[in-house]
């Protein structure tokens, strides 16, 4: 991507949500979400206009649920 990305993600229930971006030596660059969300879909754009190119992780953790993702940045 370059340097929008939108993350599309769906809960069942109500919960905390948080999303976190690190990048390959798994570091924390920056928390996109840390709130609570109502069941369904959500999206949430990360602009990475300000960061480097490469590779980062994208971490979602709802609940006991964790989903890890690899996104290429490319500018």
């Amino acid at each position: 991507f370059n340097p929008l990305t939108t993350i599309n993600f769906s809960i069942p229930n109500y919960n905390r949500v948080s999303m976190d971006i690190y990048d390959i030596h798994g570091r924390l660059i920056q928390t996109l979400v840390d709130s609570y969300y109502h069941p369904g879909s959500h999206s949430i754009t990360w602009d990475a206009s300000k960061s480097v190119s490469g590779v980062y992780f994208i971490k979602l953790r709802s609940g006991g649920f964790i989903q890890t993702e690899k996104v290429i940045l490319a500018k």
